[in-house]
């Protein structure tokens, strides 16, 4: 038995017309590897700011006590605000990347998927002696 997928993926609708689907060959891809240096140019350095930011509220909750007690506006501190900040810069990021996503990976993603199902990446040692007992 072959495996070139998840054990739960669904079979192909088109498994008759098409060999099984060579991954490593569609990974290696340009196109799939622009989608994935997209997905990282944006995702990795917001990751890092946002870890940044945690921790600096964190660190400064822990060391500068004085100063997150600051009062700002009646009862509310600095530390109140920057906590909900960290709150609302999450769903900001959040909504960003959706819409980063939709723009910039989802169309990539969707031509890729196509050409995965339109049997561009067939496994072309499938049919061969011995090729499906990999």
């Amino acid at each position: 038995m072959t495996s070139h997928g998840p054990p739960d993926a669904a079979p192909r609708a088109d498994a008759e017309e098409h060999g099984p689907i060579d991954f490593v060959r569609a990974q290696a891809d340009p196109s799939f590897q622009e989608l994935r240096r997209t997905h990282r140019s944006f995702v990795f350095p917001l990751t890092v700011a946002f870890l940044v930011w945690y921790l600096a509220y964190a660190v400064t909750a822990m060391y500068a006590p004085g100063f997150m007690s600051h009062k700002v506006v009646g009862n509310v501190n600095v530390g109140i605000v920057w906590g909900l900040l960290q709150f609302a810069s999450t769903f900001g990021i959040t909504a960003w990347y959706v819409l980063f996503a939709n723009r910039r990976l989802d169309p990539r993603a969707v031509r890729l998927r196509e050409e995965l199902e339109a049997g561009e990446f067939d496994d072309a040692d499938a049919g061969r002696a011995g090729g499906a007992a990999r």
